[in-house]
């Protein structure tokens, strides 16, 4: 057998690749492989759906964030109001009867 220079030989990768390429063109033939390829198909889109749910979930915490110091802000510089202040750990001089 002999190499032909302007066609290298494949790596194994590559070959794999090919044979995956060509398992999924034979797939619809297969009893239940078209039922297969509807759900692979609904797995992405299901899933790009959710990258994007959760992008938005990034915005909202960031906004959520935002207002925390806002909120931290503006409770410690109001004028009069109460310091915060920790329950005592005080017990009573009676038990309740």
């Amino acid at each position: 057998m002999t190499k032909n220079p302007s066609n290298p030989p494949k790596d194994i990768l590559s070959r794999v690749a090919d044979l995956g390429e060509e398992a999924l063109h034979r797939l619809p033939s297969f009893p239940g492989g078209d039922r297969l390829l509807d759900v692979v198909n609904q797995s992405r889109t299901r899933l790009d759906e959710m990258q994007k749910r959760l992008r938005g979930l990034d915005v909202l915490e960031r906004r959520v964030a935002e207002l925390e110091e806002r909120l931290a802000k503006l409770e410690g510089s109001a004028p009069g109001s109460p310091a915060p202040h920790e329950p005592t750990a005080t017990t009573p001089a009676t038990p309740p009867a």
